[in-house]
């Protein structure tokens, strides 16, 4: 067996998670205790909109993240590799020790405020495009260019592609890409233009704030976001993660990488199964498990532990 952790990123958040956890594992509580109540009582009660907040979002999904973590680790089950969707490369990176839960969580803090600042006050959309080859997607964005800003945002998984910028370019995208094949196009509720060239005043703001902390080498390999392939020892990690936030997510890319590493097991790490599912149109025949309640997390700490006897 060889196994990687993958983290969720933003808009999987949900009110309630990690609350039985927090009650059933002294671990996760005591990591959950060590920062502001505020961001538990979020996870507890919500409202979901004030939880979705991106500024609100990002340090509530990274505690979840990193308890979740700890409690794998205080029962034996280590990665092989490390990888996450957007806010997720965060936690693929604090599994394998860049930093630590409180470099950790200031810093997904300061990305989500940051994230939300650039947001404001630019029209903009994102659509799913489904069920239509990715080049063929790359070819009506750049037609549509012509007319605007356009880019795929999020390489989700085959046939599932994301595509985000000024509205009217979108949506002559839309009508290209429908022309050219896709199945459907689906307009979505998003909180801002991430990972575009609008995010560019969040990437400088991150950009300075890496300077102020430690980084340590990685214990682990951690996929990149931006590149889909393994971070290697001579690329700088801060610099990745400045450009990360307004760069398009190849995460499609990122699996197949980790497959081509030989990873066979994947435990998914925070709310609701959206990785696994993209994971599985990859690669059907790759063992994902997925946590989000207690349950969850004692069925993976068993199944792992028999898995390990075999």
């Amino acid at each position: 067996m060889k196994l990687a952790f993958l983290y969720a990123g933003q808009g999987s958040q949900k009110v309630g998670m990690g609350i039985d956890i927090y009650e059933k594992f002294p671990e996760y509580r005591k990591l959950v205790d060590q920062f502001s109540p505020e961001y538990y009582e979020l996870m507890k009660e919500g409202p979901l909109e004030r939880l979705s907040q991106t500024a609100n979002t990002q340090p509530c999904m990274a505690i979840f993240a990193a308890g979740v973590t700890d409690v794998l680790k205080k029962y034996g089950i280590h990665p092989a590799y490390a990888a996450g969707l957007s806010l997720g490369e965060y936690g693929a990176l604090y599994a394998a020790g860049v930093w630590d839960v409180k470099t950790y969580i200031a810093l997904t803090e300061f990305r989500g405020k940051q994230m939300e600042a650039s947001a404001k006050g630019i029209p903009f959309k994102m659509t799913a495009i489904l069920k239509l080859d990715r080049t063929l997607l790359q070819e009506a964005c750049k037609e549509a260019s012509q007319e605007g800003y356009v880019t795929i945002v999020n390489y989700n998984c085959p046939g599932q592609y994301v595509i985000g910028g000024d509205e009217k370019a979108v949506e002559i995208a839309e009508k290209i890409a429908s022309s050219k094949g896709a199945k459907r196009c689906i307009p979505l509720n998003v909180s801002g233009p991430f990972h575009t060239k609008y995010m560019h005043s969040a990437s400088e703001a991150l950009a300075l704030q890496f300077q102020q902390i430690e980084w340590k080498e990685p214990i682990i390999p951690v996929v990149s976001n931006v590149t889909g392939k393994l971070i290697q020892n001579e690329e700088s990690i801060p610099r990745l993660l400045e450009l990360q936030v307004k760069s398009s997510v190849f995460f499609e890319d990122s699996i197949q990488t980790l497959l081509d590493e030989g990873v066979d097991t994947i435990i998914e790490i925070g709310p609701g199964k959206v990785l696994s599912g993209f994971v599985k149109k990859i690669n059907p025949s790759i063992c994902c498990l997925s946590i989000e309640t207690a349950q969850e997390l004692e069925q993976v700490i068993t199944v792992m532990k028999e898995m390990d006897n075999e």
